[in-house]
């Protein structure tokens, strides 16, 4: 039995914990023990207490790991995660996002753990932070390279983008892409929320990283070209005020629908005509792939792992992050050439089945496997 801890700094509502709680919950039970421990709380996604319960995974919950920088907050995490690591026994920690990533793999390595992986989920090198933040940040994600067997990246290109700032070394590096359960993504009944027009849905959380502020600014040109579009933000967050009051003064708030969090996600894609995805910086982007699944035309930014993802345009327009004249040209394009629009939706329901979760719990274990048969 191969005894893996995961260690997350947040499971509330995004693609990290998503990926996460598969991984935890659905390995090979005669094979793999996983457990989990995570930063406090607050938002997490329905029935995540629940599928850990049923799954036999512990989770222990550390107050003090939490995503601001504290010097306190986070001596007093690396203190309690080093004491859990030596209780608990593990044979390899696992650890995913920044915060948790630095101090997961040091506390593991004061514990004396012989193998340590780590999941970015992307990276925070650019739209998050200062620069003299991310500089610092890039130092010690060097620091903790030296420490780690293997970096789990979403795609090749956030592989690349690690070792363009001397992150690793590329035999670290294995690209698993987040996996997403497709048949319950398949199976979900559509939901329109807005009936009439045709529907631009948005699905993020509402922070500036997701370039949101762009799909607005974008919209008065698309309602030029296509008059009765609509537009579906799905998602909550700190920027909602803002996007609220940008349609009000663009004069375009009863066009612009905002849903908050909503737990039908796969249904409310279903029942979209088109997805746009405007990050500035994005892992992978689990949403593509269920809009993939479901066939439906997209607009994403060509940003880290999006391109690869869309098979560098096969499954999707891709654009400039940061231009809402490029982004409102190509969702006109796929409202006003419904042939194309369907002719992409097919290439992406084609490449959906790549990033099924089975593939990535698939390609987990086979890693996993290497790790304790390489040794240290």
């Amino acid at each position: 039995m191969i005894r893996v801890l995961h260690i997350i700094t947040r499971l509330d509502v995004g693609g990290s914990t998503e990926n996460t709680m598969i991984s935890v919950t659905r390995m090979p039970h005669g094979e793999f023990a996983c457990s989990l421990i995570s930063g406090r709380t607050t938002d997490p996604p329905s029935g995540l207490t629940e599928s850990l319960c049923r799954a036999g995974v512990p989770w222990i919950q550390l107050r003090h790991l939490r995503r601001p920088v504290s010097l306190l907050a986070d001596c007093s995490a690396l203190w309690q995660l080093t004491r859990a690591i030596r209780r608990m026994g593990v044979d390899i920690v696992h650890t995913h996002s920044s915060k948790a990533g630095f101090l997961g793999r040091l506390a593991a390595r004061m514990a004396g753990v012989q193998h340590i992986v780590h999941t970015p989920h992307g990276h925070v090198f650019e739209g998050y932070f200062s620069p003299v933040a991310t500089r610092i940040f890039i130092a010690l994600e060097r620091l903790a390279a030296r420490w780690t067997d293997y970096i789990v990246t979403l795609s090749d290109e956030e592989a690349q983008d690690h070792l363009r700032q001397r992150i690793g070394r590329p035999e670290q590096f294995v690209t698993i892409p987040s996996g997403v359960d497709l048949d319950a993504v398949t199976a979900a009944p559509p939901v329109r929320l807005v009936p009439e027009g045709p529907l631009i849905t948005a699905v993020a959380r509402l922070v500036p990283i997701k370039g949101l502020q762009y799909l607005v600014e974008a919209a008065p040109e698309i309602l030029q070209r296509c008059p009765d579009a609509r537009f579906l933000f799905v998602g909550d967050g700190e920027m909602r005020p803002m996007l609220e009051a940008q349609a009000r003064s663009l004069g375009v708030s009863d066009r612009v629908h905002f849903a908050g969090y909503r737990k039908d996600v796969a249904s409310i894609l279903a029942g979209a005509d088109a997805v746009v995805l405007p990050s500035l910086n994005e892992g992978m982007g689990r949403v593509l792939v269920m809009a993939m699944a479901l066939g439906k035309p997209i607009v994403a930014t060509r940003v880290g792992g999006v391109p690869e993802l869309l098979g560098d345009g096969e499954a999707g327009l891709l654009v400039p992050a940061r231009d809402p004249i490029v982004l409102a040209e190509a969702i006109g394009t796929l409202l006003q050439d419904p042939a194309r629009a369907r002719t992409l939706g097919e290439a992406g329901r084609r490449r959906a089945a790549r990033y099924s979760a089975e593939s990535m719990l698939e390609a987990l274990a086979k890693l996993y496997r290497k790790v304790m048969a390489n040794g240290r």
